[in-house]
């Protein structure tokens, strides 16, 4: 590349992340800006605007400077978002015939981490061939550096976040009207992060009764950031102190979207997708697209409605590729990821939200009797520190050890056992130095053994 990065930095196909101050420093955000705007400029052969924007994170104002100086010193306009959910930003991508976009936001790490995520001018982040051939400008300081008169300018854009409310309210899966008239009380936690500027109003436009915790956009983040079951207590609370129908909750950029039940349970983020999917199928046929690590209930929905299913390596890039090459109807992750082609191919949380209240409302019963409709699972979700192990020769081990009739070397490993409807994924995290053991099964006890098993298997690496 030209010059040495910090060890600790993540680099992956979607941006670059670090914790702040330590791997992340403004230099190394001004770097790989500046490649991104060369890149911008190779591609566009012309002068290019470039939308940036940020989650609520304490850093976030001084790497978006860096990122709008770095822009600007390679001949790009800069269409300066602000404070905006990702999927606000990479909406404003298309609407302005920009010619990339970069997010300065690190989601679900904790709050000492910041990064920047890169998208293309589809509004969509780059993929596996355009995060290398933006890379290989890192090794090229010098190039595309405007001079005194071709600096790039900036202008602003106070209409994203209204763009995205009616594009959402547009879609054709929502009778506005009786959602309006049923008044959903809704308990929402927007962990004082971006959905805070887009979830309320999106809320109020469907007619419900909102009462919301960590609505300040400060990115003081009061619980950890990912919204998985264990970090929202305080939103079970919440759900049980006001008798509330549902509550929404997001992570800090707010492209995922977690749930808990009228009985003041959260659920797991992947009912998200398996509800918005269920909405979705009863007014289309067509496809449905999701990842490796995704639990079972989305295929049994799809499969229970007469939908084509497909799987695809965990990376919103991924999933939203195979939506694109086999025209799916709907997607996302089972993170709390929801992607609907309508509005645009990536996670949102906004359509989310729409998808499953329109769900809770066409299902004509509780939350809790709802959710009890659908396929049970225990899903075990666990991480280990990536050190220096031969991850491929625990991969290995464990296909041995674990006989499976299904395996997929996609993205790590994973063993599917699909009459016993339990699957186990490994795999090396992209946002974190951390590998990643996912497994599923009918009982808590054979997710528990799947995952011990892999634990066990990479001890002996």
């Amino acid at each position: 590349m030209g010059f040495e990065l910090p060890a600790e930095l993540m680099v992956s196909v979607s941006g670059v992340r670090g914790r702040v101050g330590e791997a992340l420093t403004p230099e190394i955000v001004m770097r790989f800006a500046s490649a991104f705007g060369s890149y911008v400029r190779a591609r566009s052969g012309a002068r290019p605007k470039v939308i940036v924007a940020r989650d609520s994170r304490t850093s976030g104002p001084m790497y978006e400077r860096a990122v709008i100086a770095a822009l600007q010193s390679r001949g790009c306009d800069v269409v300066h978002v602000g404070l905006a959910p990702t999927p606000t930003a990479l909406l404003a991508i298309r609407h302005h015939h920009a010619g990339g976009g970069v997010v300065v936001t690190a989601s679900h790490n904790p709050v000492e981490w910041n990064a920047l995520k890169f998208a293309s001018a589809t509004g969509m982040f780059l993929d596996a061939e355009e995060a290398p051939a933006m890379r290989a400008f890192l090794a090229s300081p010098m190039e595309y550096l405007a001079g005194w008169d071709g600096i790039g300018e900036v202008e602003a854009d106070d209409g994203a976040i209204r763009r995205h409310l009616d594009a959402v309210l547009a879609t054709p899966y929502l009778d506005i009207e009786r959602l309006r008239a049923r008044r959903f009380r809704v308990a929402l936690d927007c962990i004082r992060g971006a959905g805070s500027a887009l979830l309320p109003p999106l809320l109020e436009a469907l007619g419900c009764e909102v009462h919301g915790i960590n609505m300040e956009a400060d990115g003081r983040f009061p619980r950890p950031p990912e919204p998985v079951a264990e970090n929202l207590s305080d939103l079970e609370k919440l759900v049980l102190q006001t008798g509330a129908d549902i509550g929404l909750a997001t992570d800090p950029d707010a492209d995922r979207l977690s749930l808990v039940s009228n009985n003041g349970r959260a659920i797991g983020e992947d009912y998200t997708l398996a509800l918005a999917t269920w909405l979705l199928l009863r007014h289309r046929t067509g496809p449905v697209v999701t990842n490796l690590s995704t639990s079972s209930v989305v295929e049994d929905v799809a499969h229970a409605m007469g939908a084509p299913f497909e799987r695809a390596p965990v990376g919103e890039i991924h999933v939203a590729r195979a939506m694109e090459r086999i025209g799916a109807v709907i997607g996302g992750e089972g993170n709390g990821g929801v992607i609907l082609p309508d509005v645009q191919l990536t996670r949102d949380s906004a359509v989310a939200t729409a998808l499953v209240l329109q769900a809770l409302l066409e299902a004509d019963q509780p939350m809790d009797r709802f959710v009890d409709t659908f396929s049970s699972y225990q899903i075990v979700k666990d991480k280990l520190p990536r050190g220096s192990a031969a991850i491929e020769a625990a991969y290995g081990l464990l296909e041995e050890r674990l006989v499976a009739p299904a395996a997929d070397r996609r993205d790590g490993l994973r063993l599917e056992w699909p009459e016993a409807k339990q699957w186990l994924h490994l795999r090396a995290s992209g946002t974190e130095p951390i590998l990643r053991i996912i497994a599923e099964a009918p009982t808590r006890e054979g997710a528990v053994r799947l995952v011990d098993a892999a634990r066990e298997a990479l001890a002996g690496t």
